[in-house]
């Protein structure tokens, strides 16, 4: 996932629940998103480099899609995202429905 650092504070916050007290679960969701994070920069082209370790995590090998989410950017291995849309859509329906019973 590529994320502005405006938004990041904010994903942190959401992910954490904004808690002072620092339980187990949160402090295993600090360590696996902050172990995970890297500040990166873009070339003189505009090109960024995954570094390796996400690389690997996301199984991303020679076609990637990038995919917008409102203030962020997933990036998923070709393949991994073509079942993963058929699946959505597939389910569609259901999550709609599950959101509407939230509200």
């Amino acid at each position: 996932m590529l994320i502005n650092e405006d938004s990041w504070a904010a994903l942190y916050k959401k992910l954490t629940g904004g808690e002072e007290i620092i339980v187990g679960p949160i402090r295993d969701t600090e360590r696996f998103i902050l172990g995970s994070a890297y500040r990166i920069s873009t070339d003189d082209q505009g090109r960024i480099v995954v570094p390796e370790r996400l690389s690997n995590y996301a199984h991303l090998g020679d076609t990637v899609y990038f995919i917008g989410l409102g203030e962020r950017i997933e990036i998923w291995d070709r393949q991994i995202w073509e079942e993963k849309e058929k699946s959505v859509a597939r389910d569609a329906a259901s999550y709609l429905e599950e959101l509407a019973k939230n509200k």
